[in-house]
Order: structure tokens, then C-alpha cells, then sequence
């Protein structure tokens, strides 16, 4: 979820077993009836507040968690989104913080390798590169519990 005008990205922190704050691309999964399209628009607006239209896809990441006492296959359908309304929220229960990013910075504040990837893919999809990235997080959350991935 990009902000054009503002060159912010939008993403969202969870808690690991650690108690880490780790921050990702907000994904979900696909309802009955969904197309992919369909469920990025969905997935950002309940996991960040902020309604988008998709630009582009740009890529699929395939990977396995445990849940309970489960392995468990997860493919994740990434689209480039513009943001055309809504508002910063982290009002979802799977989501402790959700924040704007500088998109120059997403590279050093996302926990996932894949997921930076197709960060870096989106950027040079809009023209722009990673270049610029100026340090540590200068997200700005809506609320939560304050803590940086680290």
C-alpha cells in the first residue's frame, strides 16, 4: 500500500512467540468469490484502514508456519497498491501496529527477506529505487504498544 504523494508505504506489526515487534506487508487470506485483486483491497483495508486500488501485481511468496500443532503451506499473492482514502488504523485484533514508512526505508524496517524483494520490485516498478533510505524506522504508528522490531 503506497501513498504516492507522501512516498509512504503503508505496513503493519505483529508480535512474535518472543513478544518481537515485527513488521510486514499486510496479506490475508482469499474469501469465497475472491479474486487476489479482491483480497489485497480487502486485506489492506482491514489490516491498515486505508482503502487502495491496485496498480500491479508484483510477486508471490510461497512459505510454512506452525500453527497449534500444525504445518501450515501459505502462498501470498503481493499487489502494488495506490492509496485513495481511509485513514491509519490498527483496530484489527491480528495487528498490534500499523505505520506509515518512508518507502526508502522498508528494505531495513521489514522483518521478512521476500518480502523486501518485492518491495524493491514495486519500487522500480513506480520508478524509484531504494535509494534515500535514511536510517532506522520513522514510521509513524497509530497506537500500540510503542515497541521496535529489533
Amino acid at each position: 500500500m503506497v501513498d504516492s504523494a507522501e512516498g509512504l508505504a503503508a505496513i503493519i506489526g505483529r508480535l512474535d512467540r518472543k513478544g518481537r515487534l515485527l513488521w510486514s506487508l499486510p496479506k490475508g487470506h482469499i474469501e469465497a468469490g475472491e479474486t487476489p485483486e479482491q483480497t489485497a483491497v480487502r486485506e489492506v483495508a482491514e489490516e491498515t484502514g486505508i482503502i487502495g486500488r491496485v496498480v500491479s501485481p508484483i510477486g508471490t511468496i510461497d512459505y510454512w508456519f506452525v500453527a497449534g500443532n500444525r504445518r501450515i503451506h501459505k502462498t501470498v499473492h503481493h499487489f502494488l497498491l495506490d492509496a485513495v482514502g481511509g485513514e491509519l488504523s490498527d483496530e484489527d485484533v491480528e495487528v498490534t501496529e500499523v505505520a506509515w514508512v518512508p518507502l526508502g526505508e522498508l528494505d531495513e524496517v521489514l522483518a521478512y527477506a521476500d518480502e523486501r524483494r518485492l518491495v524493491r520490485r514495486a519500487l522500480n516498478l513506480r520508478g524509484g529505487g531504494a535509494d534515500g533510505a535514511t536510517g532506522r524506522l520513522t514510521a509513524r504508528p497509530a497506537r500500540g504498544s510503542g515497541t521496535e522490531p529489533g
